[in-house]
């Protein structure tokens, strides 16, 4: 940093403070989701809307205005590459939080935690009235937020929250994507369910206690490469990840007793958005955008990698069942490997999205995206959120909800204003499949180093190609500087193909 212009200097050494803010307001946030005692939300709330008012002050200051003006025009900062690219997000962000008033910011924070806590309250009850005034509230700040944002030239409001979560992307190129995948993946459920045969469920369904999956999480953690001396695993309501700074990343899960194999892949899943965080070059760049995911997509395209690319292939299990065999004892001795990865393969339909198989997540996330979009453009009122959820995923899936909890009420997600997030999810899947079939040429020998405990190759991989880059491009052009195609749902179908029919007989 010595040797860029002063202005630069300490435009990054203010952003550095902002994002130092935020790390505080991160962790009481991951706080609030695994040990805050339930009467402590109020107080919360408050913590929460003063520390975003802080951070959005930070961000907003007129200094970084000036300061960003300045490097703009220094020839030779934008002739490095680097330092051009976080100039463009730190122009990005500084435009996009200018235009949010600090009350707005404030106010979404407070109701956001309020209606977290209550959200909480009324999935455990099966309530959605109970929960229905709070996200009233939060669609309207929403809303509110997105009208502050702006409409980008040839979109819809709904992009305007959607350009949060994935830079640059419509609600309409999105739904161009996902309409024929939406029905490629029906035709491929339907011939699997219908094949005949289906794997046994019962290595799935073997009673664990919490103790002991916890054990076998972490193990598996540890092999993949996750950090535990710079993060930690933690039981909360939804799991999540949390990257609250450099050399701190927090990774959450649920347990269930009679099901151990939602919390290993759920803590899969968490893990890659955590090798991801701790990927990323904090120690060097922390409140630059250097430092930074590059989009919602590409995060969850390393937590779906993680739980199903690897997770799910047989030369893991290869590998794993010794070490579950070594946790668990004498009930998952009986079951050979073929069993298992035929077992963790299974194509269900079923009612929770985080617990949901490959082949049917992503009509999941498309029931989610088309709802939000429709909320947020007026379309479709809160009221009416339960009917609807449940008319269209039967629709597309199949079958009947029984109750708002393991329906409409089951994502945390709208609680805190979360809107746009949901299609992020698949096009993650679309980036993992993408990705890997390149990771493959490159790494040829991928399966028999996986049969050997060896996942630190990939993760070298990865480092090297994604983590390590920051936000220095945008996620189109990483997929095509990585696989020399712009983003497409060909690989992505070819896996699943690949692996679930052989696994189904066909």
């Amino acid at each position: 940093m010595s040797d860029h212009p002063a202005d630069y200097t300490e435009l990054c050494s203010l952003l550095k403070k902002a994002a130092t803010l935020g790390s505080v307001s991160a962790f009481i946030s991951w706080d609030q989701e695994t040990y805050m005692p339930p009467s402590g939300a109020n107080a919360r709330a408050e913590q929460s809307s003063l520390m975003a008012e802080l951070v959005h002050a930070r961000t907003t200051d007129p200094r970084v205005g000036e300061l960003l003006e300045n490097c703009e025009r220094d020839k030779s900062l934008l002739g490095d590459a680097r330092a051009a690219a976080n100039l463009r997000e730190m122009r990005r962000d500084y435009d996009q939080a200018t235009k949010l008033p600090s009350q707005l910011v404030s106010e979404l924070a407070e109701v956001g935690s309020k209606a977290q806590h209550v959200w909480k309250d009324a999935r455990a009850k099966n309530d959605f009235a109970m929960f229905r005034p709070w996200l009233e509230k939060m669609v309207a700040l929403s809303r509110r937020k997105a009208e502050c944002l702006g409409v980008p030239t040839g979109g819809e409001i709904y992009d305007a929250l959607l350009d949060q979560y994935e830079p640059d992307a419509k609600a309409s190129e999105i739904e161009a994507v996902f309409t024929p995948l939406r029905d490629k993946l029906a035709g491929l459920v339907s011939d699997l369910t219908g094949a005949g045969k289906s794997p046994d469920p019962a290595p799935r369904r073997i009673k664990v206690p919490e103790a002991k999956q916890h054990a076998l999480g972490l193990a598996i953690i540890e092999a993949y490469g996750f950090d535990l001396d710079a993060g930690r695993l933690d039981v909360t309501t939804h799991p999540f990840c949390s990257g609250v700074a450099a050399g701190d990343t927090r990774l959450t899960t649920r347990y269930r007793e009679s099901s151990w194999t939602d919390a290993l892949f759920g803590t899969m899943h968490e893990c890659g958005h955590g090798l991801y965080e701790q990927g990323l070059p904090k120690a060097e760049f922390f409140g630059q955008p250097l430092a930074d995911s590059i989009s919602l997509g590409i995060h969850e395209s390393q937590s779906r990698m993680w739980e199903n690319f690897v997770g799910r292939s047989h030369a893991f299990w290869e590998w794993a069942l010794p070490v579950v065999s070594k946790t668990f004892g004498d009930p998952i001795n009986s079951f050979s490997v073929d069993e298992v990865y035929a077992s963790v393969n299974a194509v269900e339909r079923s009612l929770i999205r985080v617990e949901a198989d490959e082949a049917t997540y992503n009509l999941h996330v498309m029931l989610r995206f088309e709802l939000e979009r429709a909320i947020i453009s007026g379309d479709l009122a809160v009221a009416d959120i339960p009917g609807e959820w449940n008319k269209r995923f039967e629709e597309y899936l199949g079958m009947p909800v029984p109750d708002d909890a393991r329906g409409c009420l089951q994502d945390v997600h709208w609680s805190f204003g979360l809107m746009g997030y949901f299609p992020t999810y698949a096009l993650g899947n679309l980036y993992a499949a993408q990705f890997w079939d390149k990771i493959n040429e490159d790494i040829p020998d991928l399966d028999d180093r996986f049969r050997r405990g060896d996942f630190i190759t990939l993760l070298d991989w990865l480092r090297t190609n994604i983590h390590s880059c920051g936000k220095q491009y945008k996620a189109g052009q990483l997929c095509e500087r990585i696989t020399g195609k712009p983003l497409e749902a060909a690989p992505l179908m070819r896996h699943l193909e690949g692996k679930l029919k052989p696994v189904y007989g066909l």
